[in-house]
């Protein structure tokens, strides 16, 4: 929806949070502002206009009486509910945005208003009386925020790039072990000395720009005595109601997949309301492999729609290339990130707003790596025991990976499971301590997947990618009232292959969506690497040329494979269009 950017100190003036507000215009090309509330701290906006589009609901919104003012990303999806408890408190609204709601929400109950707030956030309410700045990031992380500190200036900004450059941090090369592994930096740290993620759920009402301490929010488990597939269905159907709702265009990207066609057809089926939808379109020869736009074609039969395919090839991925590396704030080991930027450019024509299906996977056990993890707790003691052996065995790569993961601890058999390839245990300690001890072993490897790879990865790239081209993307599985259901249950069964996702699919008589074989949102890599075409030889060479020019800062397994990327092709594509990512990205810091 918006950038919002602030620095506080000897370092605020109103060049330096203009060099912010320009360099993010991007996210907000509507309207942008800066403001000096006090001498010594300057705000500013981008403004994405997507609820009440007029100017009566730009930014910076002040309260009437002039006392507090709010700049925000994101929406407020229970805002007519916390509306009709102001108006019933006497405050009279002149709009009909979120952003009037809010700012009178935190005026009257401040930090404590927070856990009462259902929808994605990072906001700025900034109290003149108190000469405090109340600073949140919503609880799933949808959202981003980051800081740089020190003594003197406090800086936080909704992307990485400007405010690392105003705040003078150099790339982090410390973190390509970790990207090596796991596609990102460690959780909380970015590529960039010094500058650090807020942290999903945390807010902090700060009074000085020096120090300040966190508190955090959480989503609580749901009050309804009964939690089957009638309730989870309601509830996502309310929850569609609530976020395809704009006061401009909304469109979906459907993946051909379950949790985007469930979406989809709930939409439909209350609404009758055709949408824009985007789908992906690998070439001809690759489709029997990748058939989510065969998918996606025979769905859209039933439930109409604006339906669009986008050709994606070697060619259309080379002549977009340099400008979508210029578009990314940090790299992301993943190529659905080129997919999702390629959706939103074709998009941004017709929409605003994008709704997908991410945090279905995370939440309800979507992944292959669950469905291991599964196996592997379902028969621990086998496992430990006879994996060193087994591994040996002449199978397949996914059998190899299999074995060689198991360790005698659960936590760090999950980690393995999650990573590309088996981290040094020295690499493990950030991400042991995420794991919450007081949930079961599967469940905890669940919500490891939402607090690290979904914020890290999938809603990293949706939203980079996404308001890159000015639209904002919507995460409808991740509502608070789905959270919420998800956090009470208990029973295992009933986060495995995400049976209430196929249950409702079968109920729309779209059975054959869950018993398709899952395939990942992504590039044909392995394919394009094994023709060795023109992508395979610019991936190839600029690894070469990367390894040569930063040896010194390379881990030896990553120096030795970008030498001879051809010869590690075939078993480890994914990291190597990882570490090509990350060489094209760092070439554009070192300008």
């Amino acid at each position: 929806m918006c950038g919002i950017h602030l620095i506080w100190g000897k370092g605020a003036n109103e060049s330096a949070i203009k060099s912010l507000v320009s360099r993010s215009r991007h996210r907000g090309p509507d309207q942008e502002a800066v403001l000096s509330p006090w001498p010594g701290l300057w705000i500013g906006v981008n403004r994405l206009r997507i609820l009440h589009p007029g100017p009566d609901a730009d930014q910076p919104f002040w309260t009437g009486d002039g006392t507090g003012l709010l700049i925000w990303n994101g929406e407020i999806y229970n805002f007519r509910a916390l509306r009709k408890l102001l108006q019933s408190m006497g405050v009279a609204f002149v709009t009909q945005s979120d952003t009037e709601v809010l700012v009178y929400y935190l005026k009257y109950f401040g930090a404590d208003g927070l856990k009462k707030i259902q929808g994605m956030f990072a906001l700025f309410y900034v109290d003149l009386i108190s000469k405090s700045v109340l600073v949140a990031r919503d609880p799933n992380g949808e959202k981003p925020l980051y800081f740089s500190q020190n003594p003197d200036t406090l800086i936080i900004s909704s992307e990485t790039r400007a405010l690392a450059q105003l705040a003078g941090s150099d790339v982090d090369l410390g973190q390509i072990s970790n990207y090596f592994y796991f596609r990102n930096p460690t959780p909380g740290k970015t590529f960039y000395k010094g500058v650090r993620a807020w942290k999903p759920g945390r807010y902090s009402q700060i009074h000085q720009h020096n120090t300040f301490r966190w508190d955090t929010l959480s989503i609580g488990n749901s009050s309804e005595k009964i939690i089957n597939q009638t309730l989870f269905r309601e509830t996502l159907e309310g929850v569609i109601s609530n976020q395809f709702h704009a006061d401009v265009p909304v469109g979906v990207m459907l993946s051909g997949g379950m949790d985007s066609s469930l979406l989809y057809a709930l939409w439909y089926r209350q609404t009758g309301i055709p949408l824009p939808a985007y789908t992906i379109q690998v070439e001809k020869k690759y489709r029997k492999k990748y058939a989510d736009a065969d998918a996606a074609k025979r769905f859209v039969q039933d439930f109409p729609a604006d339906h669009q395919l986008l050709e994606i090839d070697q060619k259309t991925v080379l002549d977009h290339w340099d400008e979508f590396i210029q578009s990314m704030d940090q790299p992301i080991g993943d190529s659905a990130g080129l997919l999702t930027w390629m959706i939103g450019k074709r998009a941004k024509s017709q929409v605003k707003v994008l709704a997908s299906g991410a945090g279905a996977d995370e939440l309800w056990g979507g992944y292959k790596r669950h469905h291991a993890f599964h196996q592997f707790l379902a028969h621990k003691n086998f496992w430990v025991k006879w994996a060193p052996v087994l591994k040996k065995l002449p199978f397949g790569r996914a059998w190899k990976k299999f074995n060689s993961a198991i360790r005698p601890s659960s936590n760090e058999t999950f980690l393995n499971f999650s990573a590309l390839n088996n981290p040094p245990s020295d690499l493990l300690e950030d991400y042991l301590r995420v794991m919450d001890s007081g949930l079961s072993e599967y469940k905890r490897a669940l919500d490891f997947d939402r607090q690290v790879y979904l914020v890290q990865d999938v809603l990293k790239i949706q939203d980079n990618s996404l308001m890159a081209h000015g639209i904002e993307g919507r995460s409808p599985y991740l509502d608070a009232q789905l959270v919420s259901l998800w956090k009470s249950i208990e029973d295992p069964s009933l986060l495995q292959g995400k049976p209430w996702i196929t249950g409702c699919l079968h109920e729309l008589g779209l059975g054959w969506i869950s018993e398709r074989k899952k395939t990942g949102f992504g590039l044909p890599l392995l394919e394009w690497f094994g023709d060795n075409g023109p992508f395979a030889k610019k991936v190839f060479s600029a690894l070469r040329e990367f390894g040569k020019t930063y040896r010194a800062a390379l881990p030896k397994e990553v120096f030795l494979l970008s030498q001879q990327p051809e010869n590690f092709a075939k078993n480890h594509f994914l990291v190597i269009y990882n570490l090509f990512l990350f060489s094209e990205w760092l070439k554009l810091q070192e300008q």
